[in-house]
């Protein structure tokens, strides 16, 4: 499909975004309208208090103009990312924002240099104030990390600036490095990477892992200083709004207790054991002598299964979710045919999958589906985002209409669990199981584990600065091959270049951001449990709540309590139920 012009796709393959702009000459009103608001918002400039409930209603609206012209901008580029006019709406959109940004930054300084008490009369006065209760009691706790508005526009205005470690790294990762062609033609990129590494042939897979890795190796220095001032940057910032630490600091938005983090981490260790046994099992089925970092990704049994067409796909999936219910499987399948995926890969679409959409659209996905069970566990995964939206847009307001990552990588995976259970649950022929159980396995490796070694990686780079340390790309690396080496249980054999690997993740732009899939897809291992135990109602509900509250406190709705190790320790029992089932197989 991928070699087909957009206009060769089938309108029925394609989504319906042009429902958000039936007209786009209204593109250019709406996104003047929300630039033209914002400046008329600075008549609440010393006024805030005394007009709260209007203010933040204000706000709202403008902000719910610009999302829907971002997203549909966004949207349309992403269908053909060569595409003039799309670059330029986006372009467009992009400085709209920071306008409005900047016009709208005195806000919630203003509100915060107030007292508590003056803030919370603020509620006798006004009784539909109550709706944002939540919101700005959240304010009040961050209260003492809110800076001046002076010192606030300040740090707004250097927002781009401070942003330069990334956006260094990204020029670097995905402009400049190259990685050479392999011995059979083929030019190794970011995209073939995996789909090399999960090929048959051992000799092309250390072939490429080399040179991925040589590639960062030569640009190591260049890599560490860029990291190392990303690092600098989060404990100045948090230093600068008081927070102990650049941990607490990013944990702090979502109200997530650190020890979220250490029982993560904890649990995740105390259940190695079960990792060793996995690759030794792996390194048994591949039969080779040394277990290398090139033989982690390869499949151990062939796929026994063949094409899966779209239609086909879908089926599946509706079957797989019965457990949800009527009402969820019907709202989805209504979604799937009111044209909410763009299912085709064609020439110049960014390529992936995502849920997205603004608060008043459809919860829309991108797809470049291939045909493949892989692809079904993609359409799964992204409608349970969209399934997510679905429910929280049409019970909360604008302001709670986002999620937390805390919380959405909850709502995709308990799809997929619920996929990977429903195909387990009846199927006796023992290639099909062998395999399915060992995609499940890679699953939990490669987002409980690996997400969880990633977790401790920047943790312990952190602290590194903030106790005074320097990171060297000498220390940086020795510290990730000695993690790489605990997470895998000593069972792969040592080489030289794993210790680049740290290089090649773009998440640790986004500090103690990773854990989240991880804490993710433990409570929607849990939760899947819970659903075909006891029925979808309680999770139900919890799809409803949005950001109504912490993602904590709203998982509780769904009967789990994340900052206890429980759902961490249920998740691994599955794994190790899983390696012992796949070890009586053999």
């Amino acid at each position: 499909m991928g070699n087909k012009s957009r206009d060769q796709i089938e309108d029925r393959y394609k989504w319906k975004i042009e429902k958000m702009f039936p007209n786009e000459e209204d593109f250019d009103v709406q996104l003047n309208q929300s630039v033209d608001m914002s400046k008329d918002y600075l008549k609440y400039q010393g006024n805030v208090l005394e007009n709260l409930y209007q203010a933040l209603k204000d706000k709202d609206e403008i902000y719910q103009l610009a999302e829907r012209c971002y997203v549909y901008a966004r949207m349309r580029q992403d269908e053909d990312n060569r595409v003039d006019k799309y670059q330029g709406m986006l372009s467009k959109v992009e400085s709209s924002l920071a306008t409005i940004s900047a016009n709208l930054s005195f806000m919630i300084p203003e509100l915060l240099s107030n007292s508590k008490e003056e803030i919370l009369n603020a509620f006798e006065k006004e009784p539909k104030l109550e709706q944002y209760r939540h919101m700005i009691m959240d304010m009040l706790r961050e209260q003492e990390h809110v800076l001046s508005e002076k010192e606030e526009n300040i740090l707004a205005n250097l927002g781009e600036v401070l942003d330069a470690p990334h956006d260094i790294y990204s020029m670097l990762n995905n402009a400049d490095l190259k990685f050479g062609t392999l011995s059979d033609g083929t030019t190794l990129t970011h995209g073939n990477y995996i789909s090399i590494m999960q090929g048959e042939d051992r000799s092309l897979r250390k072939e490429a892992f080399e040179a991925m890795y040589m590639a960062y190796m030569n640009l190591a220095n260049t890599i560490s200083k860029a990291y190392s001032y990303n690092v600098k940057t989060d404990v100045i910032g948090a230093r600068l709004r008081k927070y102990s630490s650049a941990r607490e600091a990013a944990l702090s938005s979502g109200n997530i207790p650190q020890s979220v983090y250490d029982n993560l981490i904890e649990t995740v260790h105390s259940y190695l054991p079960c990792m060793k046994k996995y690759m030794e099992i792996r390194k048994k089925v591949l039969g080779v002598d040394e277990l290398k970092m090139y033989d982690v990704y390869v499949p151990m049994f062939k796929n026994p299964y063949g094409e899966i067409p779209f239609e086909e796909g879908v089926k599946i999936v509706k079957e797989a979710l019965k457990p949800m219910g009527d009402e969820y499987v019907n709202r989805l399948a209504k979604g799937v045919e009111s044209g909410w995926i763009d299912v085709y890969e064609n020439e110049g679409k960014t390529s992936g999958a995502y849920s997205f959409g603004s608060y008043d659209s459809d919860p829309y996905i991108l797809c470049n589906y291939d045909n493949k069970l892989g692809d079904v566990f993609t359409i799964i995964h992204e409608l349970g985002h969209s399934m997510h939206s679905s429910y929280t847009r049409e019970n909360q307001p604008f302001c709670y209409g986002d999620h937390s990552i805390f919380t959405a990588e909850v709502a995709s995976t308990v799809n997929e669990s619920l996929l990977i259970k429903h195909l387990l649950k009846d199927e006796q022929d023992v290639e099909k199981r062998k395999y399915l159980i060992n995609y499940y396995l890679e699953e939990f490796r490669t987002t409980l584990f690996r997400q969880t070694m990633f977790a401790e990686f920047e943790h312990i780079c952190h602290k590194e600065i903030e106790s005074g340390g320097a990171l060297t790309t000498k220390w940086m690396n020795e510290k990730y091959e000695e993690l790489n080496n605990k997470y895998f249980a000593g069972a792969v054999a040592k080489d030289d270049f794993i210790q680049y690997e740290w290089m090649r993740i773009p998440h640790f732009y986004r500090s103690f951001y990773v854990y989240q899939y991880a804490t993710g897809y433990s409570a929607a291992t849990a939760i899947s449990e819970k659903i075909l135990a006891e029925g979808p109602e309680k999770y139900i509900e919890f799809l409803k709540t949005g950001s109504s509250d912490y993602p904590v406190e709203l998982l509780k709705i769904a009967g789990l309590d994340m900052s206890s190790p429980e759902p961490i320790v249920m998740a691994m029992e599955t794994f190790q139920n899983l390696v012992e089932e796949l070890e009586k197989l053999l």
